[in-house]
């Protein structure tokens, strides 16, 4: 670990799978990328995982990703110094998996090229959910000397439904199977997401009533898979407003606005955008706390920065954020 981590973070980055969740456009894609750039800062291997048709996160983490981070692949691709990229395709999973287990290359690409295999695949249950964990499981297994090759898995899982029903897979795919390679297989996936020494769970928010209501209720339904969760994140929260809001406004109340600045600096109108401003802090500090009561644990609150979050600027500076307040809260348990 760097020197200047701090003791909360490297407890965070010695896991070896993050798993990032929340409703979406609360930014957990963006909180990804920051948290692999923390653990590259810190020294830590780390690879950001998407399982989407498209990836979105090589901009955020490199100014000029090589094509190949774009693609589906069976192996993480370098961006930076301790920094890798994986989106995974199911389909290309599932064909990874039959080759390891039966060494019949051909004859698997044969079978998976066949129509209708793949039409029984449109219509099997929870597959693509459960070869997704798989693949996860297998990378950290993987060793290189003795150390683990691949040291730290950051999920960018997909929104809260869909990211529920990621994670409740094992379970319900276990109860059908008795034994067998694909039972021992399942087994060590479930194993891996209720390991609280190697899995984590990461909620992102909004501070606003629905995105933390869902928080709360996919908390609640991790909990319940015996998966452990960190503080939530309450992300892209507008700063307090200024401690002498109030006296402004009874200053300007006072001032007969002649000689007052014109447009927004006028009495009138900076007296209503510093109120706007307060009612706003108001909601979003009552949201940060509800969300906080229903974690148990105080919320990682982010800020609304002002560089866009499309680029490496954007990434580092949400990372700097996310380690202050990550810094400031209590120790990670």
């Amino acid at each position: 670990m760097s020197p200047a981590t701090s003791p909360a973070l490297e407890r965070l980055l010695r896991r070896r799978l993050l798993i990032v969740s929340g409703k979406g456009g609360t930014g957990k894609s963006s909180l990804v990328a920051a948290l692999s750039r923390s653990a590259a800062r810190a020294g830590v291997r780390a690879v950001a995982v998407e399982t989407g048709p498209e990836a979105v996160l090589p901009p955020l983490l490199s100014s000029s990703p090589p094509a190949s981070a774009f693609e589906a692949s069976r192996t993480p691709v370098e961006l930076d110094r301790d920094l890798y990229h994986l989106r995974i395709d199911p389909l290309e999973t599932l064909t990874e998996y039959l080759e390891l287990q039966l060494g019949l290359r051909r004859a698997v690409r044969a079978v998976m090229a066949n129509a209708g295999f793949q039409r029984l695949l449109d219509v099997a249950p929870g597959w693509r959910d459960l070869i997704t964990l798989g693949k996860l499981w297998y990378l950290s297994r993987l060793e290189d000397r003795g150390a683990a090759r691949w040291p730290l898995l950051i999920l960018d899982a997909p929104a809260t439904g869909h990211g529920l029903s990621l994670l409740t897979t094992p379970d319900a795919v276990r109860g059908t199977l008795r034994s067998g390679p694909l039972r021992k297989h399942v087994d060590g996936v479930r194993e891996l997401l209720r390991d609280t020494d190697r899995t984590r769970f990461l909620s992102v928010a909004l501070p606003e009533e629905l995105p933390v209501s869902e928080a709360l209720e996919l908390a609640e339904r991790v909990a319940e898979l015996g998966i452990r969760a960190e503080a939530p994140v309450c992300n892209r929260s507008a700063p307090d407003a200024p401690l002498d809001a109030d006296r402004l406004l009874r200053a300007l109340a006072r001032l007969d606005g002649t000689g007052a600045p014109q447009g927004w600096l006028a009495p009138d109108a900076l007296a209503a955008e510093l109120s706007d401003w307060s009612r706003r802090s108001e909601r979003e500090r009552g949201q940060i706390e509800r969300l906080s009561r229903g974690f148990g644990r105080p919320a990682l609150v982010l800020p609304d920065l002002p560089q866009p979050l499309d680029g490496p600027g954007g990434t580092l500076a949400l990372a700097g954020a996310f380690e202050t307040a990550l810094a400031q809260a209590e120790p990670a348990r």
